[in-house]
């Protein structure tokens, strides 16, 4: 997602897989992305990229090499869980503890904000795309039957559960019989997704858990009283917000447009570029929760 601000500036939402899959389609992204919210202009446009906690320092470069080479004057990189809590409308500069879970389509991230930064975080590959693998992997375990990714994500997006609906919902699944290589229709209920999407879900539960025993005691209350904003595409699988809250004990609850807050926020923060730090945000700093 891409935005054109006075000033010549343009904020760059993540790709989907992470930060970066190739040197050469992160650089032709950006180029792309310039080109569509600036045109041909004579001077270069600054840029703002959002970026997983969870990035390596070896991915950061890459992508500020990648955007200068794209044409960029100056590169500024926000973290992808800051960039969902402003987008959710939180005050992430205020002296209190905020804690963000947001599920994209390639990472999790889950951080504890406070005072403008990061307090602690964890940032793990399993997100979107791991729940439609482990929906093809269900269907063929179970049914016998192979699916695509399209036909799991559409699934996903119609019947997708983490917790009991009051009433099972049903859709009708299109694939291929893997004994007799005939197309064949199949019926699955969004209490067998729960069943599907387990182990994803459990491995972002952990991460959950391990952000809050690893948050400052004075920070922790402030959750307790504010509750967890779950962010990105994946918090809309019917009732994440009600399994966190059971899971952790603190109120949890999806944020409005949940989908495009980390994009949202990182349009708002072009509001104060003048204060961030360009190029590197020091990602080779101790992170404490990196996996």
């Amino acid at each position: 997602m891409l935005g054109r601000t006075p000033g010549n500036i343009v904020a760059v939402r993540p790709l989907r897989d992470g930060v970066i899959s190739q040197y050469e389609v992160t650089l032709k992204m950006i180029q792309y992305f310039i080109r569509r919210a600036c045109g041909n202009l004579f001077f270069p446009p600054r840029v703002m990229i959002c970026i997983p906690s969870g990035i390596t320092e070896v991915e950061e470069k890459a992508v500020l090499d990648a955007a200068r080479e794209a044409g960029a004057q100056k590169t500024y990189l926000i973290e992808e869980p800051v960039a969902a809590a402003i987008g959710a409308g939180l005050n992430i500069y205020a002296p209190i503890g905020n804690m963000v879970v947001d599920i994209g389509g390639g990472t999790t991230d889950v951080a504890v904000l406070s005072l403008g930064g990061v307090v602690v975080s964890r940032s793990t590959k399993i997100a979107g795309d791991k729940f439609d693998e482990a929906i093809i992997r269900y269907v063929r375990r179970k049914y016998s039957v192979l699916i695509g990714e399209r036909t799991a994500e559409a699934v996903k997006k119609q019947i997708g559960a983490v917790y009991d609906h009051p009433e099972a919902v049903r859709v009708e699944v299109k694939g291929r019989c893997i004994r007799q290589g005939l197309p064949k229709v199949i019926t699955i209920s969004s209490k067998e997704m729960i069943e599907a999407l387990a182990e994803p879900v459990t491995a972002i539960l952990d991460a959950v858990c391990w952000v809050i025993e690893n948050t400052p005691p004075e920070l922790l209350g402030d959750i307790l009283r504010n509750g967890i904003v779950m962010t990105g595409g994946g918090s809309l699988l019917y009732g994440f917000d009600q399994l966190v809250a059971q899971v952790t004990g603190i109120k949890t609850r999806v944020a409005k447009d949940a989908v495009s807050c980390v994009a949202i926020g990182t349009g708002k923060s072009l509001d104060n570029l003048d204060l961030l730090q360009e190029g590197a945000i020091n990602i080779s700093r101790d992170k404490r929760s990196r996996v």
